[in-house]
């Protein structure tokens, strides 16, 4: 992620949640459901790779206000975030005292190697230029420790409804969206191994029977969304 898209950021960190439910009211769903169904699936993944979550430290890459923050802080012990855009990062602050946050350039992360247990980001990467995933990846291992994971979750690009939110979404005007392939792609260039991905999302599940159908639906291109995730070696 870029200065410039911290920048463009800026601007929406009061009124992130009202224009992602501009972009997705056809499908009667809002932002919260999306945000709390991924946060429950880094929850399990966390819990399935690296044992009890509540003892491990994460870092969100791309945190903006600390939207999943909230989300977090009863499952795991330590939640740090990071973000370029300054105003985002002083919003997140004042919401999550608990958290602490720190603001950078889009590019090298003020932050020793090896620092968490687990690096994530939710749907920032096609916010960042292509040109720079690469980077962008190999900072989120860099900062992860042996062992650790780090995890994406993306559009998917071959969701039509997905390309719909995302063409009528304001702060989405630049995003190039990257196939699941894709990210998969970069996390083992980043020196990660073990990596593998899902979609999520084929159906509105957030447990019960959609779940498991959701899961079931997993190999298929059909989610709204997926992620993709590998372990640092």
């Amino acid at each position: 992620m870029s200065n410039q898209a911290g920048n463009e950021f800026d601007a929406y960190r009061n009124s992130y949640k009202d224009a992602v439910n501009g972009a997705i009211s056809f499908s009667g769903l809002d932002v919260d459901f999306f945000t709390k169904a991924k946060a429950a699936r880094l929850v399990d993944l966390l819990e399935k790779e690296l044992g009890d979550p509540s003892k491990l430290s994460i870092l969100d890459v791309g945190c903006g206000v600390g939207t999943y923050h909230p989300l977090l802080r009863n499952h795991v012990g330590k939640i740090t975030g990071i973000d370029p855009s300054l105003a985002c990062i002083e919003e997140g602050q004042s919401n999550n005292s608990d958290v602490e946050y720190y603001h950078y350039n889009g590019d090298v992360m003020p932050l020793p190697d090896g620092a968490f247990d687990a690096s994530f980001a939710i749907c920032v990467m096609h916010h960042v230029p292509p040109k720079q995933w690469a980077l962008f990846v190999s900072e989120m291992a860099r900062v992860t420790r042996k062992g650790g994971v780090v995890v994406i979750f993306e559009h998917n690009p071959y969701n039509p409804l997905t390309r719909r939110a995302v063409n009528t979404c304001p702060f989405d005007a630049d995003a190039v969206l990257l196939t699941k392939r894709q990210t998969i792609a970069h996390l083992k260039e980043a020196g990660l191994e073990d990596v593998r991905g899902r979609y999520i999302l084929s159906v509105p599940a957030m447990g019960g029977m959609l779940l498991k159908i959701d899961e079931f639906l997993g190999p298929l291109p059909t989610g709204a969304q997926y992620f993709a995730y590998g372990v640092q070696r």
